[in-house]
């Protein structure tokens, strides 16, 4: 993809993976849309990123957040070519958090799929548009101790998939990106299967911006 005056939506890119691909995507030229819960992670990001760039912070999840999200890029960007679903949440470590298990679903899972709902219309009528999911490496294998964040992932790799096959022949670019081990807020917070399993192999939030780059 041409990212040289590309308007780009990055959601949970205050920190991490998301900071970092909203980086690179700057660097590469584009106009980056910078959404985070946090207004003051999502400003300083955005303001880190320099001119073109706009912080809108707010709730990429809900269907009102996600609509409210859009709109704004749109009146910045004058077109979202490139969005990228990269926000997520661990969610409900056990099978009784019911709380914690709709949180997930809402942010990992639904998210994308709102997203989707809100950009297909004017991305076929141009004829493209590229949507970017980060997924997991627990999207194609599991995660021990962390149940919902396994079964989302996967429900987001699915959409991804069912995505792409439904539209990609009508100029519609899928990927879905799908790291192991991330040094990230998140995998901090993952306990002692995060250190046991990832924290060895783990890589930086800029390797996986790289590897996006180069598959891009």
């Amino acid at each position: 993809m041409k990212l040289d005056g590309a308007g780009v939506v990055v959601t949970g890119g205050g920190s991490g993976i998301g900071a970092a691909l909203a980086r690179r995507f700057a660097a590469e030229g584009a106009r980056v849309v910078v959404n985070d819960l946090d207004p003051a992670k999502a400003a300083s990001v955005a303001a880190e990123l320099g001119e073109g760039a706009l912080a809108v912070p707010g709730d990429a999840a809900s269907t009102e957040g996600v609509e409210a999200l859009i709109a704004a890029a749109t009146a910045h960007l004058g077109a979202i070519d490139l969005f990228c679903a990269n926000a997520g949440v661990g969610g409900a470590p056990t099978l009784e958090d019911e709380a914690g298990w709709e949180l997930a679903w809402n942010v990992n899972v639904l998210a994308h799929v709102r997203a989707a709902r809100a950009l297909l219309p004017g991305w076929l009528e141009r004829g493209r548009g590229h949507f970017l999911a980060t997924v997991s490496a627990a999207g194609l294998l599991t995660m021990l101790g962390a149940p919902a964040y396994s079964v989302t992932k996967h429900g987001a790799l699915a959409f991804a998939e069912w995505l792409s096959a439904t539209y990609g022949d009508k100029g519609l670019t899928v990927q879905a990106l799908c790291p192991q081990g991330v040094r990230t807020a998140m995998m901090e917070a993952s306990g002692k299967a995060g250190e046991v399993l990832l924290a060895p192999s783990a890589i930086e939030p800029e390797d996986v911006a790289d590897t996006v780059m180069a598959a891009s």
